[in-house]
């Protein structure tokens, strides 16, 4: 059998020997022959080259010589497979071509560098800028000094580092100058408002601060951007207690004196003079933020406008009936001598006996402690013993309650006990709402105006409020004789002694407990009943209540939706709100009472109608006369409002 070799597939393979072929014994020879001839005439028409070793060399064939080949040997014609790695040959030979021609471009380009003049490496660039950077002048890169308003001057050369305070420095004071943020009152521009929320002027901006400043800040902008004429209204609070609180400890530090020594008027002076020296800080951070706030129109909560707007306010809703004067419970606070609201108590959860510090106290006053004594009963029935963790707060007991169906003091029902130190009498009551029969012994002291539940034990059953503490909490005339002018927790020891000495005495223990502590002057919170002025919240607290809750009529969205229940069980929960305080610093509620000629007690707030709201003075006499009665003296209330509205109508 005859084998046939084309020449290009032997020549593909790169053999030692380019002859090596005539070894193989399937060849024919003349056939052989005949090859060579063929492939000696290709090899001089298309320059073949051989490598220059006569054994062992490669050997080199150009694609035009493998064309030609095929091509006038048409005796062999070509299979498949061979045309296919023809094709790809061909291919390869045109990226090389392309190649040649690139790398003869980058040569001519080389050619024409070097014929302009010698490069310069990157080492000597480095070199060359260090030099010219240490010619540069430093002034060159500072800001020039800005008179204040003026628009800043820009240094001649970008600075080299980021510097807040040398890029921000003179830009706001420009701004303010320049007007950019006043809001015209005159524009025929939609307009479009935002109150800053008044920050206590006793402090410093923090990170709350800052962040609801720069999203007002945010939206203020792009509405100015977009055509409405805006207005930002910046303003301080006059933070009624927390004031009067730093003012007291600077005095008390500096001159060794309270503000009662101080008096009244000497103490407000002593609290503006603080706010004109300290209240600025907080105006030199905003615009420290770039906030851009209306300055024309910069507010406090204690300027002549602000107070007219509070005093107004009180007028419109006291006659309006949504503002009263009630004798009610309070959070008192014996160190600031004023009533504080429930979100300025916190409350220390007490395990067992603990003793804490207190203000105003030299020693430790023990908590989380139960002492049970004993009451006498009359006609000779025997005692009655019921426990507390205030044993100082009998001294203003007014009655025992028992459970209706508790057989133990079936018996007792309509009868009395008695007051071991003052001979009053305590009726024992059935109250089936606070007492529970399994706990303890079943019997309960009821003191209404000192505990919020007797509170309203004391309201259902009639009872006498007996307040027995002084406003920094220590014992009145209503404690007793032998307790009058103690501080209540040194008259908690004294009426644990007395008790012993009667043998009423019965024990104590520990007890779990929360304590409720002023926020502002970690005091013990007392509950004290005072004539307090409220805000009936019922009917403003269904109207929100409504907005949100009426499907059928809903103005207010809440997102997300789940807060709505927190919403709801609030409102639906909410109490009337207390807006006095009793304190120095502040605005003084617009009430006046008459004291009039045929009355029989002539103290301040002896009758409830003879109060008298108005704007001044001149006009609470007017709402006076008008029944027609005979003036003896009318007096102005020295107690301070909550701020109730900020009016921001300009």
């Amino acid at each position: 059998m005859q084998t046939r070799v084309h020449p290009l597939r032997m020549l593909r393979k790169k053999t030692p020997n380019p002859f090596s072929f005539l070894s193989l014994h399937t060849l024919h020879i003349c056939r052989v022959q005949s090859y060579f001839s063929f492939f000696c005439d290709q090899a001089k028409r298309t320059q073949i080259r051989f490598s220059s070793a006569a054994l062992g060399g490669e050997t080199t064939v150009s694609s035009t010589a493998a064309t030609s080949m095929t091509n006038t040997n048409p005796e062999v014609p070509l299979s498949e497979e061979e045309l296919e790695r023809k094709k790809k040959k061909e291919e390869k030979a045109k990226e090389k071509e392309m190649k040649r021609l690139k790398a003869a471009q980058k040569a001519e380009a080389a050619k024409l560098k070097a014929q302009q003049g010698p490069s310069i490496s990157k080492a000597s660039k480095k070199k060359t800028v260090r030099a010219d950077a240490s010619e540069e002048n430093p002034e060159d890169y500072i800001d020039p000094e800005t008179a204040s308003g003026d628009k800043k001057k820009l240094s001649q050369q970008m600075a080299k580092q980021f510097s807040p305070v040398a890029v921000e420095k003179s830009w706001y004071a420009w701004w303010e100058q320049s007007g950019f943020f006043e809001a015209n009152s005159s524009s025929s521009k939609p307009p479009f408002t935002i109150v800053l929320p008044p920050p206590n002027v006793t402090g410093a901006l923090h990170i709350g601060h800052a962040l609801t400043a720069a999203i007002q800040d945010t939206i203020i902008r792009w509405r100015r951007m977009s055509g409405y004429n805006t207005l930002w209204v910046p303003g301080m609070d006059h933070a009624g207690i927390a004031t009067q609180v730093v003012v007291e400890k600077k005095i008390m530090r500096e001159r060794k004196m309270t503000r009662h020594d101080v008096g009244r008027e000497k103490f407000v002076e002593e609290v503006w003079k603080w706010k004109e020296e300290y209240g600025g800080t907080i105006l030199k951070q905003l615009r420290r933020l770039g906030a851009s706030l209306d300055w024309s129109r910069e507010c406090f909560t204690m300027d002549e406008k602000r107070s007219n707007a509070v005093t107004e306010a009180f007028v419109r809703l006291y006659k309006e009936g949504l503002i009263y004067r009630d004798l009610r419970l309070v959070n008192w606070d014996c160190v600031l001598r004023t009533a504080i609201s429930d979100i300025e108590v916190d409350y220390v959860d007490i395990k067992e006996k603990t003793p804490l510090k207190v203000p105003g106290y030299k020693n430790m006053v023990e908590f989380g402690v139960l002492t049970s004594f004993a009451y006498p009963l009359e006609e000779n029935l025997g005692e009655i013993v019921v426990a507390t963790t205030r044993v100082e707060t009998m001294l203003g007991d007014t009655a025992i309650a028992v459970h209706p169906e508790d057989p133990r003091y079936t018996h007792l029902h309509g009868k009395f006990a008695c007051h071991p130190f003052n001979g009053r009498k305590l009726p024992i009551i059935c109250d089936s709402i606070l007492v529970d029969p399994k706990f303890g012994t079943g019997a309960v002291k009821i003191t209404p105006a000192h505990d919020p539940n007797d509170f309203e034990v004391g309201k259902r059953h009639k009872l006498e409020f007996i307040n027995i503490f002084t406003d920094d909490g220590k014992i009145n005339s209503n404690g007793g004789l032998g307790f009058v002018g103690l501080p209540r927790f040194e008259a908690r020891v004294a009426v644990t002694e007395a008790l012993k000495s009667k043998g009423l005495y019965k024990g104590e223990e520990k007890n779990e407990m929360r304590l409720g502590v002023c926020s502002r002057s970690n005091d013990v919170v007392e509950p004290m009943i005072k004539p307090q002025w409220y805000v009936n919240c019922n009917g403003i607290a269904k109207e929100a209540l409504d907005a949100v809750m009426d499907e059928n009529n809903k103005k207010i969205d809440i997102i997300p939706k789940q807060y709505a229940a927190e919403w709801k069980r609030w409102l639906e929960n909410i109490r009337d709100w207390c807006i006095s305080r009793q304190l120095w610093w502040g605005h003084r509620v617009p009430a006046w009472y008459v004291t009039l000629e045929d009355d029989k007690l002539k103290e301040l707030g002896a009758y409830k109608d003879h109060w008298v709201v108005a704007r001044d003075e001149k006009e609470a006499e007017g709402e006076a006369k008008r029944g027609g009665l005979i003036i003896l003296k009318i007096s102005r209330l020295f107690i301070q409002l909550l701020f109730l509205k900020l009016d921001m109508t300009f």
